[in-house]
């Protein structure tokens, strides 16, 4: 998944990946990028049904197979790979991306900090 992110993302940024595939892209980035990107995910990861915290919309990637779901903040996304589901249309990719999201708003685990901001 870290490489993957790599190859989707502007080299010069810096960014935090989560346990499901939820990266953190910290367009202002401070000292502590796993505990700025933490409290991102904190706020906007849930999925709260009827609200703008249940919205998503899937973008095609052209640099890696699958999609990146969005959801209600512009700087957080999660990969969906093709072999994670057999339905590959675009509601079932972007209710499996959301839950995605929502697992990596709840348990909170990084497993990848790309710190550019000091280069």
């Amino acid at each position: 998944m870290i490489e993957t992110w790599r190859r989707l993302l502007d080299p010069a940024k810096s960014w935090v990946l989560f346990a499901n595939g939820t990266c953190v892209i910290l367009m202002e980035p401070t000292d502590d990028l796993g505990r700025q990107a933490t409290s991102l995910l904190r706020e906007y990861g849930p999925v709260h049904t009827g609200t703008p915290a249940g919205d998503f919309d899937i973008v095609d990637l052209d640099d890696a197979p699958g999609w990146a779901v969005t959801g209600h903040h512009p700087d957080v996304l999660t990969y969906v790979d093709p072999s994670e589901l057999e339905n590959h249309e675009d509601l079932a990719v972007g209710l499996f991306g959301r839950s995605k999201r929502d697992q990596d708003g709840h348990d909170l685990i990084v497993i990848h900090i790309e710190d550019k901001h000091a280069a």
